[in-house]
């Protein structure tokens, strides 16, 4: 499990592409996110073709910017690859 790059700012979001192994491991890795973000009330946009995972994360109720609860998923997010 590896990600393609770090984190990255744009248009009022973070954002990260990871590539895994097969389909198995990238739907396992989502499956940990979604527990992670419905505990924190604060879901992801996110896409997955294959092996790879996009994930884009913004505070739709702060107005659609980057707020603490971005980067604190984020940063739970990154803890399940370490």
């Amino acid at each position: 499990m590896k990600a393609m790059s770090n984190w990255t700012e744009s248009n009022n979001r973070l954002s990260q592409t990871f590539k895994f192994k097969n389909f198995i491991e990238a739907f396992g890795f989502m499956s940990q996110v979604a527990i992670i973000a419905e505990k924190m009330d604060h879901h992801p946009n996110w896409s997955n073709v294959y092996n790879q995972v996009t994930i884009e994360l913004t505070t739709h109720d702060a107005g659609n910017t980057i707020t603490d609860k971005d980067r604190t998923l984020a940063k739970a997010i990154d803890n399940l690859l370490a």
